[in-house]
């Protein structure tokens, strides 16, 4: 497993990272156990950069984690979680030093850690990012003790572009695949600038560039990929990469000439070959109405044949 620097955190972490929303909640039915399973499977790959949130499955992933983590022992992977969509409504006045640090406080008993690796604003309202108070409070839980470093996830590359203004900031994490790529045009080499991680989330378009899903794959009714594809829920972008499901599986299938050895290998595969597949890397399998396991499986063969990053990102998984 090859391995980067997350930027200002300083911290040398796997350059592929486990995305744990899909065993928290919103990818249709995954259990306590395949989520542990597919966990332990990336940790045993060699991850060692972990992603998860307070709102996925309202801190059951995030006690998941705790749970393998306790039980394998030794040295901890690097855990970065995000605070923020617990506010009801999600308003940029809910955004107080307060109600921060109450939702760091739930995710430090839920992990069951007394110092957060990272913490990342989830999503925040764009007006936010105006509020210098906020950032101070994330300054002031830093001094405590509480996080160690702290991040935001965001929606836009405007609003990326204005929260690595603020000093403080480690991380920006933002979609970023082959349908989404305006990050690349500006945002990435800004953030090489001032030394700033990038975590990139919907590498994989929620599984559509993994070139397994197809028009007739079924995904359950609690699956953000049936109940969120017009953004009915929360942003658009996060299922699909916002691209309308019709027009993104076409978009898939002129890919695939692209990418002819990895195409092969797939077709062999499903005629029963044990060919070893090209680059493999590991993910959580996507939840859908058939049982999630955790697997071995090739690197996306769907990717931008767009120059190289001016900075190296974290990919995640979905």
């Amino acid at each position: 497993m090859k391995t980067r620097t997350l930027g200002r955190t300083g911290a040398t972490i796997s350059e592929i990272g486990f995305g744990a929303w899909q065993i928290g909640g919103s990818w249709g039915d995954v259990s306590e156990e395949d989520g542990k399973r597919a966990l332990n499977a990336a940790l045993d790959s060699g991850v060692t950069f972990i992603d998860t949130a307070d709102v996925y499955g309202d801190g059951r992933s995030e006690k998941i984690i705790a749970a393998v983590l306790k039980e394998r022992g030794g040295e901890k992977p690097f855990v970065a979680t995000k605070a923020g969509r617990r506010l009801n409504p999600h308003v940029a006045d809910g955004y107080t030093a307060e109600n921060i640090e109450a939702f760091i406080d739930r995710s430090l008993t839920n992990l069951g850690v007394e110092t957060l690796d990272l913490v990342q604003l989830h999503c925040p309202p764009t007006e936010v990012f105006y509020r210098p108070d906020m950032f101070g409070a994330l300054d002031e839980l830093t001094i405590k003790g509480k996080i160690r470093n702290y991040g935001v996830s965001v929606s836009t590359v405007e609003e990326g572009l204005k929260a690595i203004e603020y000093p403080g900031v480690a991380t920006i994490q933002i979609i970023y695949n082959i349908f989404r790529q305006r990050p690349h045009d500006l945002f990435l080499a800004q953030a090489q600038k001032k030394n700033v991680g990038i975590i990139v989330r919907v590498p994989l378009a929620s599984g559509l560039l993994s070139g397994k899903i197809t028009a007739n794959t079924a995904f359950a009714a609690d699956d953000h990929r049936t109940f969120n594809r017009k953004g009915e829920f929360f942003d658009v972008g996060e299922t699909f990469a916002g691209v309308p499901f019709e027009v993104a599986l076409e978009a898939v299938e002129q890919l695939r000439p692209w990418y002819p050895r990895a195409s092969a290998w797939r077709r062999s595969r499903c005629a029963g070959s044990s060919k070893t597949p090209p680059s493999p890397s590991l993910f959580p399998a996507p939840a859908t109405r058939r049982r999630p396991k955790a697997t071995h499986r090739p690197a996306p063969c769907l990717t931008s044949r767009r120059p190289p990053w001016p900075q190296s990102p974290i990919f995640t998984s979905a």
